[in-house]
């Protein structure tokens, strides 16, 4: 079996309002949704939003984190930050040889995106 991407499902507390912060603020772009249930991408990115009347398993909301694996972070930590993200970390050079920054979605879902400082 080879993989070829996987999603992450953020259970939120407002469907739309969510929707409109990861596509406003983020700039992912919503590619499906089915009643209370949307999916985003950008680029290889999927994020799948589960509104609160959606059926199935749930989690509680604000619970989610996602680790985004990226080119550059820089230019689009002060595009976001500009779009009026809230802002956990800003970008800093890691012991663990990443570049990162991380954010907090409406629900408090926590979002990280990070390039490595040594490219292979």
């Amino acid at each position: 079996m080879t993989t070829d991407s996987c999603a992450t499902v953020f259970h939120v507390s407002h469907l739309d309002k969510s929707l409109t912060f990861y596509t406003e603020v983020l700039g992912l772009k919503k590619v499906f949704q089915y009643g209370e249930y949307a999916g985003l991408e950008m680029g290889h990115l999927l994020i799948f939003l589960s509104g609160p009347n959606q059926g199935g398993l749930k989690r509680a909301v604000g619970q989610g984190q996602i680790y985004a694996f990226c080119d550059e972070v820089d230019e689009y930590f002060q595009e976001i930050k500009a779009k009026g993200a809230d802002i956990i970390d800003e970008p800093e050079d890691r012991p663990y040889d990443m570049r990162d920054f991380a954010i907090r979605d409406p629900d408090g879902n926590i979002l990280t995106f990070g390039k490595g400082l040594h490219p292979t």
